[in-house]
């Protein structure tokens, strides 16, 4: 298994962080700078040697950047262009190491909370879903059948790029995985509903972003979840974390806090093979940090970190 973690496009202390973690993989976010061209070989070089100067393999993109994607999610009239972007940028992150690629397919709206400042253990703020709470622009409407029609549109446009290049497009389900926010219906709410998104173009590169407590929300068996994916092969990425709740009131914790047996999720990997990259996300804010972004401040990556290691280490599933 690989250990990776997130980095922002420009060098930070999480990068300074990382190194001294030992980490030596990253998930990258490519810049949404509307100069910044995806289709530029030189460029985009440049932008990776940056990791590559620094001791850190480019390996993962999330999310697919926004400025495209937001574009082919909503099927509107700059959807194609946007996929001819991505076709070009496929060969040129294969260059570049890049293995897969982490997106979600929901509109207008990504992954939501109502709170970002819920006390958890000993005050450390973690966010929040309370359905009761949700406030949507009533204007933003969108029906799961346009969805599944944008998706398959989507996958079959890009996914033999990707079988050509061998890059992988990893499917993250909907956060919070629920049928309605607002006006906006979404189709990435089940193991059922994802592995019919896999069905829709059978292909080695396209399989799923194993978000962990995302499987949990939706009332799932995630050891089975685990299992399931895994033995087809579809297991490319995982985002390892936890919380405590349902999909319609829930809230993030500690990876040593929540209702998850993570050395079981740990051991069902192990046990299909999984050997892709696996992160820690949604930790929390602790004492000193100011929470300016909510779920990725560094101290809860710090810990969490730590904790994936020593679990690692205990069950003797090496990380890369």
């Amino acid at each position: 298994m690989i250990l990776t973690d997130i980095f922002r496009p420009e060098p930070d202390l999480q990068w300074e962080l990382a190194a001294q973690l030992g980490v030596k993989n990253a998930v990258i976010r490519l810049p949404e700078d509307p100069e910044f061209d995806y289709t530029d070989p030189v460029m985009m070089k440049e932008f990776f040697d940056r990791f590559r100067d620094r001791g850190f393999r480019p390996l993962v993109i999330e999310p697919m950047p926004n400025r495209l994607h937001d574009h082919i999610k909503r099927g509107d009239e700059l959807r194609d262009e946007c996929i001819e972007t991505v076709k070009k940028m496929v060969p040129i992150l294969k260059e570049n190491g890049i293995e897969t690629i982490c997106t979600n397919f929901v509109v207008e709206v990504g992954w939501y909370r109502t709170s970002a400042v819920l006390p958890e253990r000993g005050g450390a703020l973690v966010t929040e879903f309370n359905i009761e709470d949700v406030d949507i622009d009533p204007s933003l409407k969108v029906t799961k059948e346009e969805v599944w029609e944008r998706l398959e549109y989507f996958l079959k446009a890009i996914m033999p790029v990707c079988e050509e290049y061998d890059v992988n497009i990893a499917l993250h389900p909907d956060d919070p995985p629920i049928e309605r926010l607002g006006n906006l219906e979404r189709i990435l709410i089940s193991k059922n509903n994802i592995q019919k998104a896999l069905d829709i173009y059978p292909s080695k590169n396209l399989g799923v972003t194993m978000c962990q407590a995302n499987y949990l929300a939706m009332g799932e068996d995630i050891y089975d979840c685990i299992r399931h994916f895994g033995r087809q092969k579809k297991l490319f990425f995982v985002h390892f974390r936890d919380i405590a709740g349902t999909k319609e009131h829930f809230h993030e914790t500690f990876h040593d806090n929540g209702p998850t047996d993570m050395a079981e999720c740990l051991r069902r990997y192990k046990e299909v093979g999984f050997d892709g990259p696996i992160r820690i996300d949604h930790v929390p804010t602790m004492a000193g940090e100011n929470n300016a972004n909510p779920g990725y401040q560094d101290y809860g990556r710090l810990y969490a970190i730590g904790y994936l290691r020593g679990l690692c280490e205990a069950l003797d599933y090496p990380l890369k």
